[in-house]
């Protein structure tokens, strides 16, 4: 089944030709099942790189799902053309002002790791949508920074910053087989990580009600299930594209910031050389996984999400 989106959205026309089944409002409006309703609160500065990523990976499920694009009230973004933000995105006051609810919400990472939470502009707004999703969202997916930000907000789990950048590929170990989130994955595979600061394990243990699924022995924990608040935390980037690593590399050479290659990216760890995509079976299962349990146990009522 397809992932609904407009079709002027510049990410209907980049699936379409990747294979992804996408279908237009108007078409999805006489399919005769109910859609599940997932939103994307998009905090990243490259908005459509963003947009792509994730309904690329929702979007090859085999159920209908309509997207909805949320954007910070009063954060208004430099990277992204304004009229691809007034058609496309509806701020999250507007949200939570409708009432309506959805089945999953993402909630992304932003470039605002060296700042303390309480510093970045629009927290205290990003805190009213975490306390939001407790009664309008059934499973909320929170992405590197802004998982970070939710199992703080949450739990009081604190980020740490990192001597160096973790910038790379790694390799991670599945904690948690029996968990539905990971049905089907392998023992041992890699992740695309990107980030200067870590979470502590430790300090995830001692919060009851966290149990960490996927972790790393070099970049420390990956992924936590809160079952409390019906909540997913990931701190790497399954969604990546293939050359995204390689875009952050070749930005900060350009600008003259130190910076490593990333480490297990590109064959022989040559620049030169077109990096491998070594995680994209993982992270279709991932988001694959997360939108079957979804599907499995959100109301069919939709008004009775969070009740």
């Amino acid at each position: 089944m397809p992932i609904t989106l407009p079709e002027t959205l510049p990410a209907f026309d980049v699936l379409n030709r990747e294979g992804v089944m996408v279908m237009s409002p108007e078409r999805a409006a006489r399919q005769d099942i109910r859609p599940l309703r997932i939103g994307l609160l998009n905090l990243m500065p490259k908005k459509i790189q963003t947009e792509n990523q994730f309904a690329r990976l929702i979007g090859a499920t085999p159920l209908q799902i309509n997207l909805s694009l949320i954007r910070m009230t009063e954060h208004l973004t430099r990277n992204t053309a304004a009229e691809h933000m007034e058609t496309f995105y509806r701020p999250f006051a507007e949200v939570a002002e409708s009432g309506e609810k959805f089945d999953g919400l993402i909630i992304t990472g932003a470039p605002i790791e060296h700042l303390p939470f309480e510093e970045v502009t629009y927290w205290d707004e990003l805190t009213r949508v975490f306390a939001w999703t407790q009664s309008h969202v059934h499973s909320t997916f929170g992405v590197c920074w802004g998982g970070m930000a939710m199992i703080n907000h949450f739990h009081g789990v604190q980020k740490h910053m990192l001597d160096a950048k973790a910038f790379g590929c790694f390799r991670h170990r599945n904690l948690c087989p029996t968990s539905p989130y990971l049905r089907g994955f392998s023992d041992d595979f890699v992740i695309p990580v990107s980030r200067w600061t870590e979470m502590k394990q430790t300090e995830i243990d001692s919060k009851p009600g966290l149990r960490t699924l996927l972790g790393s022995d070099e970049v420390g924990p990956c992924l936590v299930e809160d079952a409390g608040h019906r909540a997913l935390y990931i701190f790497n980037h399954f969604e990546y594209d293939s050359d995204t690593l390689k875009q952050e590399y070749d930005r900060d050479v350009a600008n003259g910031t130190p910076i490593n290659v990333p480490m297990n990216y590109y064959p022989k760890d040559d620049p030169s050389q077109k990096p491998m995509n070594r995680w994209r079976s993982h992270a279709h299962l991932l988001y694959g996984n997360w939108i079957n349990e979804i599907y499995q146990s959100t109301p069919f009522d939709m008004a009775e999400i969070g009740a």
